[in-house]
Formats: C-alpha cells, sequence, structure tokens
C-alpha cells in the first residue's frame, strides 16, 4: 500500500498533517495510533488462540 504513495507522496502527507495538526500534537496522535494498533493486534491474537484451543477440544 506504501509502496503505491511513493516518498515524495508520504512527505506530501506528512507535511499536511504537520500543518493541520501542529507539532505539538502530532507526536499524541502518533502514540494514541501506535496504543490502538498493538490493542487490535492483541485482540486478534486472543481470538486466533480462542479458535485454536477450540479445535483442540473438538478433537
Amino acid at each position: 500500500m506504501l509502496s503505491s504513495i511513493g516518498i515524495p507522496g508520504l512527505i506530501l502527507i506528512l507535511v499536511i498533517a504537520l500543518v493541520v495538526f501542529g507539532p505539538k500534537k502530532l507526536p499524541e496522535i502518533g502514540k494514541a495510533t501506535g496504543e490502538t494498533l498493538r490493542e487490535f493486534k492483541n485482540s486478534a491474537r486472543d481470538l486466533t488462540d480462542e479458535e485454536k484451543e477450540q479445535k483442540e477440544n473438538k478433537s
């Protein structure tokens, strides 16, 4: 997905984000995004682990 954007497009997106949100808000937004992705990853891992356990118990 990011490979189709390219480096110039990514730089443009970052500059626009900097102008819109400001330099003080960007680290907070990045931290919140990272925490959200981490929670999503953990939840997805829990779901797959539960499915594996259910399949093992049925066998």
